[in-house]
């Protein structure tokens, strides 16, 4: 999280560190300087393409934040390279508030959430919007897997910074394809137990029947 603490840990964060005693921790993260961007390994690239959603914050040019759930099927969001996210902008409530935002100031904020492992994945980044005309390679790219609609634009991110979260108050929440599979056993351990049910009750259906003779 090399540069994703230089951009987190400003004036103000170092000063409430200080004050709760983890004055430490900016210390360690700051020590080594600014590397530039932190790439997207392995871990975080199979993390973020077996996301079906993630929340995208973007700031207006009043200063306040918005905040703004992005979802699809797993793999919507593509990694172009290891410091490049895109996907496909698909027609919505045609607010258009992020989409303003990000003509005003390309800063962004991505958290990517796997409740049922209580895992999150925090990034920094500066997004621009395009038009597909004006990209038809990530066009081509997004359009593999994306949500449904008619897409409008792309978005892409610049990745600046990132970093792991812990675990800790992440409520567990199962998506229906995450119960599906997790109950699968279960599912195929009643319907085996019901067929069994099933013979069962058809010899003592045999064994109590009148003896026709």
């Amino acid at each position: 999280m090399g540069r994703y603490a230089h951009l987190a840990y400003t004036e103000s964060v170092r000063r409430a560190q200080e004050e709760n005693g983890s004055a430490q921790v900016g210390l360690r993260a700051l020590a080594q300087g600014d590397p530039g961007p932190d790439p997207l390994g392995p871990d975080e690239a199979a993390f973020i393409r077996g996301r079906d959603g993630f929340y995208l914050a973007s700031v207006g040019e009043t200063g306040w934040p918005y905040v703004q759930y992005r979802g699809g099927p797993p793999g919507f969001v593509h990694l172009l390279d290891e410091v490049t996210l895109a996907w496909a902008e698909v027609r919505g409530n045609r607010q258009y508030i992020t989409t303003g935002n990000l003509a005003a100031d390309g800063r962004v904020s991505l958290f990517f959430m796997d409740y049922a492992r209580q895992a999150r994945l925090k990034l920094f980044g500066r997004a621009r919007t395009l038009p597909l005309a004006e990209d038809p390679g990530t066009a081509r790219v997004v359009d593999g897997v994306r949500s449904d609609g008619p897409v409008e634009r792309l978005t892409v991110v610049a990745v600046e910074g990132l970093n792991w979260n812990c675990s800790r108050h992440i409520t567990p929440r199962y998506s229906q394809a995450e119960l599906a599979e997790s109950l699968a056993p279960v599912r195929a351990r009643i319907t085996a137990l019901e067929r069994e049910n099933e013979r069962l009750r058809a010899r003592l259906a045999e064994r109590d029947a009148p003896d026709p003779r």
